[in-house]
């Protein structure tokens, strides 16, 4: 990961991405108020999933131990009422951590409230988002929020020293991602990974190929064909990374991509003519994912499962 030189760089959150395959995407890091505003609704969603939760379990109880004194079995009703408030626990702790665990290991690395923001989580040497990076980086979001708060509110004010204490933890890991230039988590620098904003164009609007250069990719498409099983090793966001490469027009950069992509396929038919092989690839691999768009079927990247 690398800086973009000032000339070209729109906003202080532009950074240059290396991805394994040796390409480099722009890529523009979350604004923290973007990240601050999406935990604000996804504990909003939390407290509103919790709150549905617990009435629906008040009801089931009320009711079963409605049904338990009518039969007269009291210590039956009381056996189910603590059942129940087990449940409720369990709830409270899926809600908790299960939440973010769940979307997160997705496909779109998001929560709700970071897919309405516009921003995702992504691994910061350009490689897959591993489930080990998503559950440390949750792990501390427990001793950066969840616990000082315990803390603050069992302390009280008049307790001094450790509501002080405990204020100033709280304070320490909020105010973190302020002093450093990518707005990292703690969390985010022990999991290597970082929140990205993600790209607002639809998938048909964002891949697109000049219209200077379709005379040249009609020709390399009657040149090139790629079978289905070539063509499914690859997703979208591969595409979007060739479709930069293929703009920016750099000799060095097309080569490298092509001697990734022929050996990941196990194709060596382009030597020479690396750019028309590589534009009739992309050509075909955008027409395959458009047409699983179609039938509702997307694939975010070459690690996910086309669904």
């Amino acid at each position: 990961m690398s800086a973009i030189p000032t000339r070209l760089r729109r906003s202080s959150r532009d950074r240059v991405l290396v991805t394994p395959e040796g390409i480099a995407l722009p890529v523009t890091v979350a604004s923290r108020g973007a990240r601050a505003g999406a935990l604000m609704l996804d504990l909003v969603l939390i407290f509103l999933l919790i709150l549905g939760s617990t009435m629906a379990l008040f009801s089931i109880a009320g009711g079963a131990s409605a049904f338990m004194r009518e039969i007269e079995s009291d210590t039956a009703a009381g056996h189910v009422l603590q059942f129940i408030f087990i449940v409720w626990i369990v709830v409270l702790f899926l809600f908790r951590n299960a939440y973010f665990l769940f979307f997160e290991l997705g496909p779109r690395g998001a929560t709700p409230g970071k897919r309405m923001v516009g921003i995702r989580i992504a691994a910061r040497d350009g490689g897959r988002l591993s489930a080990e990076m998503v559950i440390a980086r949750n792990l501390l979001r427990d001793v950066e929020l969840f616990l000082p708060l315990v803390f603050l509110a069992s302390a009280g004010v008049d307790s001094g020293a450790a509501w002080l204490a405990a204020t100033g933890w709280f304070l320490i890991f909020m105010l973190f991602p302020m002093f450093n230039r990518d707005g990292l988590r703690a969390g985010d620098i022990i999991a290597g990974s970082w929140v990205l904003e993600r790209p607002r164009r639809k998938l048909e609007a964002a891949m697109t190929v000049a219209r200077g250069a379709e005379p040249a990719v009609a020709a390399a498409q009657r040149k090139y064909h790629f079978e289905e099983a070539e063509l499914s090793v690859y997703g979208e966001y591969e595409l979007q990374a060739l479709e930069r490469v293929l703009r920016d027009k750099r000799h060095q950069s097309v080569e490298s991509v092509y001697q990734t992509i022929a050996a990941k396929i196990g194709r060596n038919d382009g030597w020479n003519d690396e750019r028309r092989f590589l534009e009739a690839y992309y050509t075909q691999l955008r027409a395959r994912l458009e047409a699983g768009m179609r039938m509702g079927r997307r694939k975010a990247d070459k690690f996910s499962d086309e669904g």
